[in-house]
């Protein structure tokens, strides 16, 4: 068997020759006489064929020989990112051409951010009417960044901070300078047409966000509730006295029995910690009457309409009024071609993944995917 293996390499080598390659690799053969079977000798490389050889996998690695010379932004346009925090602002600005540029400006300087932009164009050359296109991440800016921006002619896309994309397969660094770099780079590709890339959030009108902030402000008072009364009953509990429900119907009446079975100090704080649950429970009944009074006279049209649907009558109208939507795209795929148990069984998962849907875009502004809008007559 050696034999012939050692015939064929030869012929082999002698093949390679005739073309003018030399061989890199010379495998050996040796005779292993401790355990009596032949093996294969280390391999030895030729040192001219081994430089040739690491030179060109160095150029197959090089990143700059992907596309050399190309890049995938539009000529003559900046692409901006900002990073933002609570004390300072970081902005990635590059024309794709040449390599990013980084500029960190105190938060809310808004001349600073100017001053930034020219900078940049000046660098990457940009003279006359230079288009510059940016994003951010939605967060506790909220959105006067955005409108700021476009009245100083800049086009800017607000980006639903989940919905970009992470690498699952390894811990990935969060830094101030690798995520805007990240940011700059999926925002080429999304105006390269990569619309899957994140989600766009749609930035209300100054008068829908303020409508928006009666919902939020109940929201977080019922948050407060939950966290008085849970409050209350462990203290509660450290006395072993337990109590069904903290400031109900039967409250008085309960207190009035156990509260001087408690130190004066701890009574004093749970007295305390009831005056602001009572408190909150009434913000909370005066909001939720605001809301119904604005949902009988129409001013709040979407809840009303919404309020009166069930959710598998709301599943079957997103069907037929978004049928290109990735909801509907979703059930069609899934569930259209089945029976009638199938589309049963698909219009619930429908709604209830409706429901979160409408959800995020009630309170976050997201727009479901592949929906189309349409302003409200009258």
């Amino acid at each position: 068997m050696w034999q012939r293996y050692s015939e064929a390499l030869r012929k082999h080598e002698s093949k390679l020759m005739l073309v003018g390659v030399e061989p890199v690799v010379r495998v050996q053969r040796r005779i292993d006489t401790m355990q009596g079977r032949p093996k294969l000798a280390p391999l030895s490389y030729n040192e001219s064929s081994t430089h040739s050889f690491d030179e060109r996998s160095t150029q197959m690695n090089a990143p700059e020989t992907a596309l050399p010379g190309k890049h995938t932004g539009a000529p003559g346009q900046l692409y901006m990112a900002f990073e933002l925090s609570d004390k300072k602002w970081l902005l990635v600005v590059s024309d794709e051409a040449r390599g990013p540029s980084r500029y960190t400006v105190d938060a809310g300087d808004t001349r600073a951010v100017l001053d930034a932009i020219a900078k940049a164009k000046a660098r990457c050359g940009l003279v006359g009417e230079v288009v510059v296109r940016s994003c951010y991440e939605a967060g506790r800016d909220g959105f006067w960044l955005h409108r700021w921006l476009l009245a100083q002619g800049i086009d800017n896309i607000v980006v639903d901070s989940a919905s970009i994309e992470v690498n699952r397969r390894a811990r990935r660094a969060k830094t101030d300078r690798l995520d805007g770099g990240k940011l700059l780079t999926m925002l080429v590709r999304y105006l390269g047409g990569e619309r899957r890339v994140w989600s766009v959030v749609r930035v209300p009108t100054p008068e829908e966000e303020d409508a928006r902030r009666a919902h939020r402000e109940l929201e977080q008072l019922r948050h407060e509730r939950t966290a008085h009364s849970n409050r209350v009953g462990s203290l509660l509990v450290l006395h072993n006295l337990r109590v069904k429900h903290v400031g109900g119907r039967d409250w008085g009446k309960w207190w009035a029995r156990h509260g001087a079975e408690l130190p004066a100090a701890l009574r004093a704080g749970i007295e305390r910690e009831m005056t602001r649950l009572v408190l909150v429970k009434g913000q909370i009944k005066t909001l939720e009457a605001q809301q119904g009074t604005e949902v009988a006279t129409g001013l709040q049209p979407q809840v009303a309409q919404l309020s009166r649907m069930r959710g598998v009558e709301l599943g079957w109208s997103w069907l037929r009024y978004q049928p290109e939507s990735d909801l509907s795209r979703w059930f069609n795929q899934r569930f259209a071609h089945g029976g009638k148990r199938m589309r049963r069984i698909g219009i619930v998962a429908l709604a209830r993944r409706l429901a979160i849907a409408l959800w995020r875009y009630l309170e976050h502004g997201v727009i479901p995917g592949g929906a189309t809008l349409k302003s409200i007559a009258g």
